[in-house]
């Protein structure tokens, strides 16, 4: 290829091409420029037989440098000309890889352009390059000659250097060269001279300054001024070249020197002539490179005092320059005097923009109070600038955009009309609105658009912007609708005196079919402003009907557009989006506000109004198909693959990312939004008022990819920067034909498309999620996402590329990213809520959940950008609100593989926890998702243990309460992560919803892992919930005295939530951990809640927590259930509320369940569990003794007619008398109850689910006492009931009559005739045989074991008595 271009002289031609575009000024064959530049460069990179002929043609370096001149604003033309400069000027000095003394046949591969690293150490280049070795492994060292000392270079060098080191640096030495008595102290050939003294107070910048400012003190006239300002500039030059991102020597200089007082005066008065003007632009031109210079650590001194000078009262020159008087409108005769002038008034809008763009990172107070106040002092200003530009005196489009220029600047910050002590904001906002509404229907809308205004872009452009910030603050400023007619203009011909003014928006839509994609996006982004509010959607609804289609087919054939930029269509997304979000009806309603979509059929005359009007439009546009094809062409990378091929083949050297390959894929341009002189882009419309110049809200396809090509969806013929079709209002089609060739699809577009659907799924739900579960739209989305492209943007910004650009380009690539996510999150969530089953495939959950918790674990520790760290806040807000969701709706599927997930990157999750836990103060909106998804899991994967507790197939997944209580390398992790959950509830007052949240989280928590528990005790948990009970307590009996019931019950509510929080934290920490119940004994827990019964007599819900709390408090813990029988100590409660207390819990108790009505079901079940618990201990059923409680089971009346089935009283009764008759004490309670064997007799012939033979394991623990032996043989229904069970057909009732024969038999012989009974003998002979034929010698079972060895016992007994 290289050598049938050479055949055609392609150099020659490139260079021809190159000197007629200069002849020209460019405006020839601008379009070739690009292309010629980058085919001269492959070339030269690929031939060094060229490159050395041309790099010695010193009129082709003349040629370069004029087109980088002419072409200065186009960065990709700047780039290939310096990557040409880089190849010519160090072509002799570059590496040879590789040559060989034999000559073969095989080919040899072109050597791959390296420098020295000298090179690097010594210019600032414009690209990438590899280097080699600093020193030549060749070079040969030689002795230096006796004569080289004596070269004037070297002696030179010596005397400056033996100077510095002798006086101890710069300072001393000057000090001592000006000072009046000078003593020998060294040979005179090291002297310095006069020439040494003055290169060294000029290169020395603290010298340097110095003089400068004294020369201006000194100066006799306006040029001795401008030769020492333009002096100080140099020194800026020199410390922006040497120390890029830093401030250099100039900087710091002067911080400590009182430069304000000397150039104060120059700033405070107004200019008389033209000479003073000049100098006061170059003064200007200081500042402002100064500032500048500053910009990222600016100095508060230094805009403090130009602050001041900015908010003086009369003269207040820098602002009143910026507005021409009468007088000086007509002196413009002179060319010269108004070019200076125009030349002012352009250094003072750069010098503000700089200023406005200078105090985004300031924090200063004082400062950011002057500032506010400057701002709408400057806004006034500008205002009057944009009025005196319609003056027949005075038009320029020049003047024109950089009044508008320095609005956009303005209008980006928030608020920046509320600080007039004159006007109100609205009133400000106003006339903004007023005048920048003249100038587009001035220059634009009158004269057809840009098809035939003189309006330049820059003017187009900066006038929509300012309106959408204007948008932004009207709406800041009065959040109703009032203010909307203001945006309203009489749009009727001229031509036609009688015609009826039409009002409306219609002057925004010639907006959106602007040749330039800026104009469009800006102009839709007004759109979406305007319809956030349901005024501004009929207002652009009226404005739209002269329109084929409407309001609604316009954007939908701007969304659709496949040749569109995605950021116009993201904008058309977002008005779709606002226009969803206001009801709309399903059928026509006469005199409805808001009618939505309207659609008519010429042929069949049917039209359709509404929802059905959305539904057909969708149909209509192939709405969902064109979706498809949007996901499919998604291109997540940063940048766009270049087309110009290798010249030639690939290897592994050439492919190496290290070094230097034949395309470049390195060497980019610098991005514009990195010059603070550029107008500020707006992102979306949510986000226009940050004042940062973050150019277009997509990234810009200029130079090759840094990405591999994985990283892309789909392969793409088409360039990002061809021509977008505009979509024309008039156009009657609304099917949007699907093109052959796409656009590249960002994943901004798609986050705004994920936000549409989700609308969608919001206004009809059931057929949007039947349009997504046929177009398998979600597995789309979801597949692109991606978690390995922010953690590569995450490392790539811990260590940084060395230009700015680029790390603005990574942080765009990761924001736009993490907004894709968190859109897609809420569709995801939204998907959840009206159809499960389009997101339960495992095919698609895998994947995704995968990448969401990967996306969950980047480490954004070292990263400084404060907006992308607010962006991943966002981000993982969402994505943990999608997880909870997951496990609530999909739980049986998505927890295993959320468990399994977390498993695998445990101390990662456990990282992020902790952090977004922590965040509570910042980003309250992520700590709260974090904990409910932690509460979420927990409960879940708890569920999920007690349903496969009985399975023997269950899966063996690794749990959260495993890993939390697991091996010893968690243990610093998980006790990590509930001292930050416990200090987030402890930090927090009871109003706060996060202390709420933070206590659910700490009760799962609590009630999974020990280690929790013993953190908590540690932690003095158990304590200071005692402490605040007992304030609780104090403060409701406090406020019964206070008159004021409204407020009482208010408080009372307040209380109640917390008392219930505290003792739901108590019941978890406690359960079945003897420790933690220890500490509540000896923080007297008993008497705590004995002094609150009152007010848990009163509350249903508060009681039912009490009663859980003893219940847990009580199990397996005797000395906790002794508690309950003891005195309050002497406390009491005077309280006029139902109720008081007794001496003892445990009597409260017993009351409680004797009164307790029936159909309070849940109370009464609590009661009699904690009573089941109570009945263990044998001090409690002392007291259950003597309250004769046990009274109330023989008044339970039995079912009659044929329910055969006990009530859920008897049934709690029974349960609580087979906790008594565990122990002989309680059985003879249980015999003390006359009829009480006879009523269980009658009960044991009813049935009951869940416990159908109490009754019998009642009357067989009875049984094995020797005392109660006689009883129970006398009541000949007992013996004939158990005897009956040998026949029964179930094996458990079986069992119990076996066991409980053989007790009352064994070892007591009056038992031994009563049983001998022929009925008795005969069944007990029978089950025997029986028994003895299903059970062999090797039963395995131990019930059936011990049933046939009663039985046997039984029989012997019964056969050898």
């Amino acid at each position: 290829m290289h050598a049938v271009v050479k055949k055609l002289c392609l150099i020659e031609k490139i260079i021809s091409y190159l000197n007629e575009c200069v002849g020209q000024g460019g405006k020839v064959i601008e379009c070739l420029i690009q292309p010629c530049l980058t085919l001269l460069r492959k070339v030269l990179y690929a031939d060094p037989v060229i490159r050395v002929s041309l790099s010695q043609q010193s009129s082709l370096l003349t040629l370069l440098f004029r087109v980088s001149l002419i072409f200065h604003e186009d960065c990709t033309v700047v780039t290939e000309v310096g990557a040409l400069f880089c190849l010519l000027l160090f072509d002799e000095v570059s590496k040879m890889d590789m040559w060989s003394i034999d000559s073969s046949n095989k080919p040899s591969l072109p050597s791959v352009f390296s420098l020295p690293v000298s090179v690097f150490r010594r210019y600032h280049l414009p690209v990438y390059l590899t280097g080699h070795h600093a020193v030549s492994p060749y070079s040969i060292v030689l002795p230096l000659s006796a004569q080289c000392l004596a070269l004037k270079p070297v002696s030179d060098m010596l005397r400056i250097a033996w100077n510095l080191a002798w006086y101890h640096g710069s300072d001393n030495l000057l000090k001592e060269m000006t000072s009046t008595a000078k003593v020998q102290e060294f040979s005179g050939t090291l002297q310095l001279s006069t020439d040494d003294i003055l290169s060294l107070k000029i290169t020395y910048t603290t010298s340097g300054l110095q003089d400068c400012l004294h020369s201006i003190v000194q100066a006799g006239g306006h040029r001795d001024v401008r030769a020492a300002i333009t002096r100080m500039s140099f020194y800026l030059l020199n410390d922006k070249l040497s120390f890029k991102d830093d401030i250099g020597p100039c900087g710091v200089t002067l911080k400590s020197l009182a430069w304000h007082t000397v150039l104060n005066r120059f700033l405070q008065v107004l200019p008389a002539c033209t000479e003073d003007e000049k100098l006061l632009i170059d003064i200007i031109h200081f500042l402002n490179k100064l500032i500048k210079e500053q910009r990222k650590n600016p100095s508060i001194g230094l805009l403090h005092w130009i602050l001041e000078l900015l908010l003086r009262h009369n003269p207040n020159p820098l602002l009143d320059l910026l507005v021409l008087t009468e007088s000086q409108a007509r002196e413009e005769t002179d060319h010269v005097q108004t070019a200076v002038r125009q030349q002012l008034q352009k250094e003072l809008i750069t010098l503000l923009n700089s200023l406005l763009l200078v105090f985004m990172t300031v924090t200063d107070r004082k400062c950011l109070e002057l500032f506010y106040v400057f701002q709408t002092q400057l806004s006034l200003k500008l205002l009057q600038c944009l009025r005196v530009t319609d003056a027949p005196h005075f038009y320029g489009l020049p003047a024109l955009e950089r009044t508008l220029g320095g609005m956009v600047h303005l209008t980006a910050f928030p608020g920046w009309s509320a600080h007039s002590t004159l006007s109100k904001p609205l009133e400000i906002c106003g006339k903004y609105l007023s005048g920048l509404l003249e100038v587009i229907t001035s220059f634009y809308v009158e004269r057809g658009g840009n098809a035939m205004s003189f309006m330049g872009k820059g003017v187009t452009k900066s006038t929509v912007l300012c309106l959408l910030h204007l948008s932004h603050e009207m709406m800041a400023q009065a959040p109703s609708s009032e203010w909307m007619p203001l945006w309203f203009l009489p749009l009727g011909s001229h031509s036609e005196e009688h015609a009826p003014i039409q009002q409306g928006l219609a002057w925004l839509i010639p907006l959106w079919v602007d040749r330039d994609p800026e104009v469009r996006f800006t102009s839709l982004g007004l759109g979406s402003a305007l319809t956030t509010i349901e005024a501004g959607c009929a207002a652009l609804a009226n404005s739209c009907q002269n329109i084929s289609g409407g309001l609604w087919g316009t954007v939908v054939n701007i969304l659709l557009d496949q040749s569109e930029c995605s950021m116009v269509r993201r904008e058309a997304a977002f008005i779709l989006q606002n226009l969803l979000v206001i009801p709309m009806p399903s059928e026509a309603i006469k005199n409805y506000t808001w009618q939505g979509p309207c659609v008519h059929d010429e042929d069949s005359g049917l039209s359709l109004v509404g929802k059905p009007a959305l539904q057909a439009l969708l149909y209509h546009c192939r709405f969902y198909e064109h979706l498809i094809q949007m996901a499919k062409h998604c291109y997540i990378g940063r940048y766009t693959f270049d087309l110009n091929f290798s010249a030639f083949p690939e290897t592994s050297e050439c492919s190496n990312l290290n070094g230097l390959d034949d395309s470049f894929k390195y060497w980019r341009a610098p991005s514009g939004t990195s010059v603070p002189d550029y107008e500020p882009t707006s992102l979306s419309t949510s986000e226009t008022m940050v004042a940062t110049s973050v150019g277009s809200a997509e990234p810009q396809p200029l130079l090759p990819s840094t990405l591999p090509p994985e990283t892309m969806r789909d392969q793409f013929v088409t360039r990002g920067q061809c021509e977008a079709r505009p979509v024309r209002p008039h156009d009657s089609s609304l099917s949007a034909p699907l093109h052959k060739q796409y656009m590249f699809v960002t994943p901004s577009l798609l986050s705004a498309i994920c936000s549409l659907l989700d609308n969608l799924l919001a206004v009809t739900p059931r057929d949007a999620a039947n349009a997504l579960q046929q177009a398998h739209l979600i597995e789309l989305l979801c597949s692109t996402v991606d978690a390995s492209v922010i953690e590569m943007c995450i490392q790539e910004l811990k260590t940084p590329p060395p230009f700015s650009s680029a790390v603005e380009h990574i942080l765009a690539q990761a924001s736009f990213l993490l907004e894709y996510l968190s859109s897609l999150s809420q569709l995801l969530q939204s998907c959840l809520l009206v159809d499960p089953n389009l997101v339960t495939q495992e095919e698609l959950l895998k994947p995704l959940i995968t990448n969401v918790i990967r996306v969950l674990i980047v480490c954004t520790k070292d990263v400084l950008d404060a907006q992308l760290v607010s962006a991943f806040h966002r981000t993982w807000t969402h994505l943990f609100d999608l997880l909870a969701t997951f496990l609530r709706k999909v739980g049986v599927v998505s927890l295993l593989l959320i468990t399994s997930t977390v498993a695998k990157h445990w101390e990662a999750v456990i990282d992020t926890l902790c952090r977004c836990v922590g965040l509570s103060v910042r980003c309250p909106a992520l700590s709260i998702a974090s904990l409910q998804f932690l509460s979420v899991l927990l409960a879940e994967e708890e569920k999920r243990r007690l349903q496969d507790k009985d399975r023997a197939n269950a899966c063996q997944v690794p749990t959260l309460a495993s890993l939390l209580d697991g091996a010893q390398e968690s243990h610093k992790s998980s006790e990590r992560l509930n001292e930050t959950i416990l200090q987030c509830y402890e930090g927090k007052s009871p109003k706060d919803v996060l202390k709420r949240v933070a206590a659910n989280a700490l009760m799962s928590l609590l009630a999974v892992s020990r280690r929790a528990q013993t953190h908590a005790l540690r932690a003095d948990l158990i304590e200071n919930c005692m402490e605040r009970m007992k304030h609780i307590t104090a403060q409701l009996n406090l406020d019964v005295l206070r008159p004021g019931k409204a407020t009482l019950k208010k408080k009372e509510d307040g209380f109640i939530k917390e008392l219930s929080i505290i003792m739901q934290l108590l019941r978890n920490c406690l359960y079945q951990n003897e420790e933690c119940k220890v500490a509540a004994l000896e923080a007297r827990l008993v008497p705590i809640l004995h002094s609150l019964w009152p007010w848990l007599l009163m509350e249903d819900s508060l009681m039912q927590i009490a009663l859980q709390l003893l219940c847990v408090y009580t199990a397996n813990f005797p000395t906790g259930c002794s508690s309950l029988c003891w005195s309050n100590y002497g406390q009491s409660v005077q309280t006029a509320h139902r109720g008081t207390p007794s001496s003892s819990l445990i009597l409260c108790i017993l009351k409680l369940a004797s009164q307790m009505p029936a159909e309070n079901t849940t109370i009464q079940q609590m009661v009699f569990m904690f009573l089941s618990n109570l009945a263990l201990s044998h001090d409690c059923k002392g007291v259950i003794q003597k309250s004769n409680f046990l009274q109330h089971f023989l008044s339970l009346t039995l079912p009659k007619g044929g329910n055969k089935h006990l009530s859920n009283l008897a049934i709690l009764w029974l349960k609580l008398l087979l906790n008594i008759s565990f122990a002989e004490d309680g059985q003879q309670m249980i015999l003390r109850l006359d009829g009480c064997l006879d009523l269980l007799t009658e009960m044991s012939k009813y049935k009951h689910k869940s416990s159908p033979y109490i009754p019998l394991l009642i009357v067989h623990n009875i049984c094995f006492s020797p005392a109660n032996k006689p009883k129970i043989l006398a009541n000949e229904k007992i013996v004939t009931l158990l005897a009956t069970c040998l026949e029964s057909e179930n094996q458990n009732a079986q069992r119990i009559g076996a066991a409980s024969l053989w007790a009352l038999i064994y070892n007591y012989q009056k038992a031994k005739a009563t049983l001998k009974n022929p009925s008795i003998k005969r069944r007990v002979d029978e089950a025997y045989s029986i028994a003895k034929r299903m059970f062999s010698d090797s039963e395995e079972n131990p019930l059936n074991v011990y049933y046939l060895k009663c039985l046997e016992n039984l029989v012997q007994l019964l056969n050898h008595s």
